[in-house]
């Protein structure tokens, strides 16, 4: 480690300080790793102490000292040794005048490190579970409000027939349900090394142990358990590297739905359709050059952020799939910055979605505009139907609307107000066989051709509010005490 203090004549990550939450860049730090690996070599201890192999005083002069991190100090000693866990081990040592000597007794690194890197893994899933359950219940609320509020759908970005905007929004807060439950399954699932020595044979702990009456299984219990966190049964030098590849896809499924969600709000934001923005504040200011634009830079943020997000699995799955025999190094480098990185940003990527959602502005003139300029188009469905149930041959019919349809956008598409479409059904011959003018008009009442949409968009969200109120009972998603 070179360099101690970080100021802006150097490098600093945009996760430094623009991405992410202070709580999740608190569980990636400096710091909060070195408490971690201080807190595993005090397990160690204690398990070791119970099988007589060091003193209670030891163990103790260890938990006195445990939080004493003192960067520099380690930074001098690594600047020497060229070995960063080994630089903490001789620095917490000197600290402890009792228990030095007997810190990292029969480890090897990777015992240390790897259950760090899972304690800080779960910690941040914890975060993101918990924020992923705000964000899910303030959509939940207004796709409660919005369930009824009909607006034109839109399929291969055409106008399509009419859906709800709490329908529209139930879509996203399925994706992000399907996604909770995926991180929560894949954080339940997290298993550290263990305390499994050099290739994971436990000969270290077992040479150790010799005589103690305490095998190396039963030391392996009694650390992890300390931690509150399972071990694989079988590891090598460090834990299979797949559990990263699954994190990592956990989350870019994550990032994918809220990818969606942020490139429709910026589809919805443009002017033609205009119905929905994202919110801009009073002094906001949108170009430095175009002084009325209104960008939607949340939006556009989440769809920049979530693209890195998605690339990291296939890093990952790089280095569990190269972690050749019982373990190679070419995956320490990338791990240092896959994994914050990873974390860092999906948490941008909730703190920004839940900004716009509790201010998503929704526009009532717009959305009647997009509805009477298309809302003729959306009804032919309906007549179509209806002919059919008349005794009308179904082929011939959708010919004939199709006909009128085409002529009628031809209008609109060069300036006629209105598509005039319900005249030249209600007109056409071939039409009035079948239905009455008076019917062919009912039909083009678009608010009534959205089915059972509202009541599906509630039903969802009371699925959402029993799923979370179930998971979430414990408060096991509650940031961890240990990080403040």
């Amino acid at each position: 480690m070179s360099g101690l203090t970080f100021g802006y004549d150097t490098y600093l990550s945009p996760f430094t300080w623009r991405y992410g939450g202070s709580a999740m860049r608190e569980l990636w730090s400096e710091v909060h790793k070195r408490r971690l690996l201080r807190r595993v070599w005090v397990a160690l201890a204690t398990a070791q102490q119970a099988a007589g192999l060091v003193t209670a005083e030891q163990v103790a002069d260890l938990v006195a000292h445990q939080h004493e991190i003192d960067i520099p100090r380690a930074a001098e000693i690594e600047a020497e040794i060229h070995h960063d866990l080994m630089a903490e081990v001789r620095t917490y040592a000197e600290q402890c005048s009792t228990g030095g000597g007997i810190i990292h007794l029969g480890a090897t690194s990777m015992d240390i490190s790897d259950n760090v890197e899972v304690l800080r893994i779960r910690e941040s899933l914890d975060l993101i579970l918990s924020s992923l359950t705000d964000l899910l219940l303030t959509l939940a609320d207004l796709i409660e409000v919005q369930a009824d509020k009909v607006c034109m759908a839109f399929t291969h970005l055409q106008p399509a027939e009419p859906t709800t905007v709490g329908y529209r929004l139930a879509q996203y807060a399925q994706d992000l349900l399907m996604d909770y439950e995926e991180l929560r399954r894949v954080r339940h699932a997290l298993r550290g090394k263990g305390i499994k020595g050099a290739v994971g044979t436990s000969a270290s702990y077992a040479a150790l142990l010799e005589g103690t009456g305490m095998t190396p299984a039963e030391l392996e219990s009694r650390v992890m358990a300390e931690l509150e966190l399972p071990a694989f049964p079988v590891a090598t030098q460090v834990y299979p590297r797949k559990q990263d590849w699954l994190v990592l896809n956990g989350l870019a499924g994550l990032a994918g739905s809220l990818y969606k969600f942020a490139f429709d709000v910026r589809l919805l934001q443009s002017p033609p359709i205009g119905e929905w923005s994202e919110p801009f504040g009073d002094r906001q200011v949108g170009s430095s050059a175009m002084p009325f634009k209104r960008n939607p830079i949340k939006s556009e943020n989440i769809d920049s952020l979530a693209r890195l997000v998605v690339t990291m699995p296939r890093v990952a799955w790089d280095n569990a799939a190269h972690s050749l025999l019982e373990r190679t190094l070419d995956d320490s480098g990338n791990r240092r910055e896959l994994l914050p990185t990873a974390f860092l940003a999906s948490d941008e990527l909730l703190l920004s979605a839940k900004s716009i959602i509790e201010d998503l502005r929704i526009y009532d003139v717009a959305i009647e505009r997009n509805l009477a300029k298309y809302g003729d188009f959306a009804s032919t469905e309906r007549v179509l139907m209806a002919l059919v149930t008349a005794g009308a041959d179904r082929q011939q019919m959708h010919e004939v609307i199709r006909e009128h349809a085409m002529a009628a956008w031809q209008a609109i598409q060069t300036g006629v107000a209105e598509s005039g479409l319900p005249e030249r059904l209600s007109q056409d011959p071939q039409v009035q066989a079948y239905l009455s003018d008076r019917q062919v008009c009912a039909l083009f009442e678009v608010r009534e051709h959205i089915g059972d949409a509202p009541q599906r968009a509630r039903s969802l969200v009371q699925h959402i509010r029993r799923a979370l109120i179930q998971t979430t009972g414990s408060g096991a998603f509650l940031p961890n005490a240990d990080v403040a």
